[in-house]
């Protein structure tokens, strides 16, 4: 894996306003993703994940704005993009995205085969033969069998995986150079999810695409991921590869995430769950945003925002715990099983 980024994000601020508040929903966040990697972004609903891959493509609602910082793609600062016009050089044709629920990103009015020509005539000039040609490549390529009569058809003659499919051809269609991946599984059923999976990885191999997946289920993450940065309260709090945060996590969020994990689970007893709600972003977070959930909280977790220390060149966790001068504490007991090889 080369160590150029293909795309850098360096002290991100996201805000939104809201009923005459400011909400402070990406809080200074800098991420590097490689060429050819799968990077997982996970954490609970409301801790900034989609927010910060709307940036990347210039989809954030319109009470939304990149406040400071830098996103740089092919020398650019897509943070300083305004106009649509800018963004459609970058949206689709650079950067695709395949949403969670595909029935709202595709139109009921129009038939499969002109929804993805429409996007190949919007990104690639490509129309009449050339864009059919291309369009029946893409249907074969998702696993859609006689795409020439499917692609005839209206997104309502389809089953939830095979809208996804769908959705995902369209997403690949423009050859991409980076897949952002929003909970591509969260609709569908077990045994469709995993199909669904295995055909991202092949589609990653066959176009050599950078994937970003944004999930909250760890077992997606186990399966598909070669890193993973876990986010917390719009920061991210540890990134590491999947062997290093699934077997030697260092935050006590990444802890509490992986406890919660039902595989973990002890037959007859509760569930772990993470006791308290996030913090109020509206607010100023002091220390770290995690202290008040934290049984392991020190004094300065309340007062000072943690910086990142290094575990490994790779693996890095923003936590007081790491300070050589903090006490030693240990992880929960129940992780221990995961070191011991069990399947996620």
């Amino acid at each position: 894996m080369e160590k150029t980024p293909i795309l850098s994000v360096q002290d991100l601020n996201v805000k939104f306003s809201l009923r005459g508040k400011v909400l402070h929903a990406i809080r200074g966040v800098s991420l590097d993703l490689y060429k050819g990697e799968t990077l997982a972004i996970v954490g609970e609903s409301g801790s900034g994940k989609s927010v910060l891959t709307k940036t990347f493509m210039g989809l954030l609602d319109t009470n939304g704005w990149i406040d400071s910082g830098s996103i740089f793609y092919n020398g650019q600062d897509l943070a300083k993009y305004t106009a649509e016009k800018e963004w459609l050089t970058i949206r689709g044709k650079e950067i695709a995205m395949v949403l969670q629920d595909p029935m709202t990103s595709l139109n009921p009015l129009k038939t499969i085969g002109a929804q993805i020509e429409e996007a190949l005539k919007l990104h690639q000039n490509l129309t009449g033969a050339a864009a059919h040609q291309r369009m029946i490549e893409t249907l074969t390529d998702v696993g859609i069998t006689e795409p020439e009569r499917r692609a005839k058809q209206y997104p309502h003659e389809f089953s939830g995986g095979m809208r996804q499919r769908v959705v995902i051809a369209i997403a690949i269609a423009c050859k991409p150079k980076i897949l952002i991946c929003d909970e591509p599984t969260t609709a569908l059923d077990v045994t469709i999810q995993a199909q669904i999976l295995h055909l991202i990885r092949e589609l990653v191999r066959k176009y050599e695409l950078t994937t970003v997946y944004i999930t909250h289920d760890l077992g997606v993450v186990a399966n598909v991921a070669d890193r993973v940065a876990v986010m917390y309260a719009g920061d991210i709090v540890e990134i590491g590869t999947s062997q290093e945060v699934f077997y030697d996590a260092r935050h006590p969020y990444t802890w509490a995430l992986l406890s919660s994990l039902p595989q973990l689970g002890v037959k007859g007893e509760e569930l772990f769950s993470i006791k308290g709600t996030p913090p109020n972003l509206f607010l100023e977070i002091k220390g770290d945003a995690f202290a008040p959930r934290n049984p392991h909280a020190l004094k300065i977790d309340f007062e000072e925002r943690p910086p990142f220390f290094e575990v490994s060149p790779t693996h890095k966790a923003r936590t007081w715990l790491l300070d050589p001068r903090a006490p030693k504490v240990e992880p929960p007991e129940v992780l221990s099983r995961l070191k011991r090889g069990e399947e996620i």
